[in-house]
């Protein structure tokens, strides 16, 4: 049985390109934190290393992960599978270790669905506006516009979920976005006062939809 010695899960999503898994591995360097490695039949980009970033595997072992129902939460996204195994996970919270996660709106959903005895905080990462995100597409998938146009049409669906995360937070600055972050989860943890103006967000929100 969950304790409370227990570590804590802390889920970071969101759109393509608003900086998630960078912040995920900045927050990861603090004590007692660890990334929960995902699977994925994606392809490795350049620099990713197999078993540090992901577990890249096939179409048939994802289902077979499935069929065996060994995944916490999993989706489907951007024609690739991407999912959780629950068995680490759980071990590293019975050691009293944290764990990050970097999934999107499908996984987190499933995760809170599941109900499970550990604090959960979740948050939504945000671009400053369309246009910045616009830029850093477009410098990830270099001459691939199809890729880019793909990613901003996902963008005004996936930006909708905002409302079901706990903290939704804007990555203008990364440092300042990594330190809002660390504030906040210190804050859950021992129950301090919370800087976090949900009015603010609700604007920028309309000002990326409109």
């Amino acid at each position: 049985m969950p304790s409370d010695n227990d570590g804590i899960m802390v889920i970071l999503s969101s759109p393509s390109g608003a900086g998630k898994t960078t912040l995920v591995n900045l927050l990861s360097k603090k004590d007692n934190f660890e990334v929960s490695i995902s699977h994925t039949t994606r392809q490795p980009r350049p620099g990713e290393v197999p078993h540090k970033d992901y577990y890249f595997v096939n179409d048939k072992e994802f289902r077979r992960l499935i069929n065996n129902q060994e995944f916490l939460e999993y989706a489907k996204v951007f024609k690739n599978y991407y999912g959780t195994t629950r068995t680490p996970v759980i071990n590293n919270l019975n050691r009293g270790k944290n764990v990050l996660f970097d999934i999107d709106w499908q996984g987190a959903d499933q995760i809170k669905n599941k109900k499970l005895d550990y604090k959960l905080i979740t948050f939504f990462i945000l671009p400053p506006s369309k246009k910045v995100l616009l830029e850093r597409l477009s410098n990830r998938h270099k001459k691939e516009n199809l890729i880019v146009e793909e990613r901003i049409e996902q963008f005004e669906r996936d930006v909708l979920h905002w409302i079901n995360y706990d903290y939704v937070v804007i990555n203008d600055d990364l440092n300042k976005c990594y330190l809002k972050i660390k504030n906040l989860i210190s804050a859950e943890i021992n129950h301090g006062s919370k800087d976090y103006d949900l009015e603010y967000i609700r604007n920028h929100v309309e000002k990326l939809t409109s």
